[in-house]
């Protein structure tokens, strides 16, 4: 696919990538293996690494000096453009704006550097909507998706006058910085607005003194869903009856796949594993404290291996339930049962060893309803401050766009109009 960059101001050239910068990377990494990792050496930068702002050269593997001598063209300098191209993360890049250690990159990172044109610009030139919509039309591949040499190669580049280029890389390190800051400040009110929340949970929890019993007390019942020879994954149909494991599990609620479904008949025979109104689904590995309530829509749902079905007795409301799994208050006691430190998980028992308060029907009521106000306005705030992060984005993402094919002058320009509508 061929794009061009129209409207380019008449002093401006264009010109293909090749053209201004050497493309070096590979495929693999000369048999390279995780064995050969050390405690100290060279730098060896993966995708992870290139995703913020500034490169991260500390949280890093290490390789020998062998191995970062065998391939000079990929041992980093200070300017280089670090571009992934490969996997879901593909077109992912950063700039090398100062070099704290020797460094190289491993197979999907490749490095572009620049010989006609100013580093710092050809970084926001790939980083333009132009140059990022051009890299998903041209990508390769299927499961594995992948970014081929040529074709990065033939990039097309708007090339400005050189200071031009300096002018308009200095403006996008100032304004981008801005709305970094905005953002930094926005996910700081988020998680904020999440340590409210928490408390608030603790205190309807703690509030009397009651008394805390384990769940089998309160006769709540567990059903972990079926794995080993019960079920295949083959069995998946799409669009039949939904399967529920953790990854359909977001923000309380389930959200199905509808590639991740089973037959009527499959369901049937996963009879004891299916899902009832009032019932909750618990992730039981990763994410503990993944939780649930089935919708009376969402009966008859399949509960998937990795989940525990919870069944709650006449003594407990599922709604007081479902706000007392999702918590702080119940997350920490679940990963000090956790079977496992690398990836948490839960077994049947320790589930129904959790303890909560013993509270009275009555008591279980007014708790969800004060829990069900909070709530409300938690979740209302929360998606403010979201509307407002995907607004810095989208605007973040425009005056780049914007500044690299010269839709406005940036010496006469404050950008701070993208802004607009946001405070701090």
């Amino acid at each position: 696919m061929t794009i061009s960059f129209d409207g380019l101001p008449s002093h401006w050239d264009t010109t293909r990538l090749d053209w201004v910068a050497t493309v070096n990377a590979r495929i693999g990494w000369k048999a390279l293996t995780a064995a050969e990792y050390q405690d100290s050496g060279y730098a060896f930068l993966s995708t992870p690494n290139i995703k913020g702002r500034e490169i991260d050269f500390t949280n890093v593997n290490y390789i020998s000096d062998f191995r970062y001598r065998e391939s000079p063209e990929l041992q980093l300098a200070e300017g280089d453009v670090l571009l992934t191209k490969d996997g879901f993360t593909l077109g992912t890049v950063n700039v090398v704006r100062h070099l704290p250690r020797p460094a190289t990159v491993n197979g999907s990172i490749a490095v572009l550097r620049s010989f006609g044109i100013h580093p710092r610009f050809l970084y926001y030139v790939i980083a333009s909507s132009v140059i990022q919509g051009h890299i998903w039309s041209v990508k390769d591949g299927m499961d594995v998706l992948h970014l081929f040499q040529r074709d990065i190669k033939k990039f097309p580049i708007p090339l400005p006058p050189r200071e031009e280029q300096r002018r308009i890389a200095d403006f996008l390190d100032a304004e981008t910085a801005r709305i970094d800051n905005l953002v930094a400040a926005r996910k700081r009110h988020v998680g904020l607005l999440c340590e409210r929340w928490e408390s608030v949970i603790h205190h309807e929890l703690t509030r009397g003194g009651v008394e805390e019993v384990e769940l089998r007390r309160l006769g709540v019942a567990v059903t972990t869903g079926p794995f080993g020879t019960a079920f295949n994954a083959s069995e998946y149909r799409d669009g039949g009856i939904p399967m529920v494991n953790p990854l359909h599990i977001k923000g309380g609620r389930i959200t199905p796949d509808r590639h991740h479904a089973v037959s009527p008949s499959t369901a049937a025979r996963l009879s004891r594993h299916q899902l009832r109104a009032g019932d909750l689904v618990v992730g039981r590995k990763g994410d503990l404290g993944r939780a649930a309530l089935v919708d009376d829509d969402q009966d008859g749902w399949v509960c998937g291996s990795d989940c525990i079905a919870v069944h709650p007795s006449s003594m407990l409301r599922p709604q007081f339930l479902a706000q007392v799994l999702r918590s702080q208050y119940v997350r920490e006691q679940l990963l000090a049962r956790s079977l496992a430190a690398t990836m948490p998980s839960l077994s049947e028992g320790n589930l129904l060893s959790l303890r909560i308060p013993n509270f009275t029907l009555e008591q279980q009521d007014a708790a969800t309803a004060r829990l069900a106000v909070a709530h409300g306005w938690h979740d209302r705030a929360v998606a403010a401050m979201a509307r407002q992060l995907k607004l810095l984005a989208e605007r973040r993402q425009a005056l780049i766009t914007a500044a690299v094919t010269g839709q406005f002058d940036v010496s006469t320009a404050s950008g701070r109009n993208v802004t607009d509508g946001v405070t701090v």
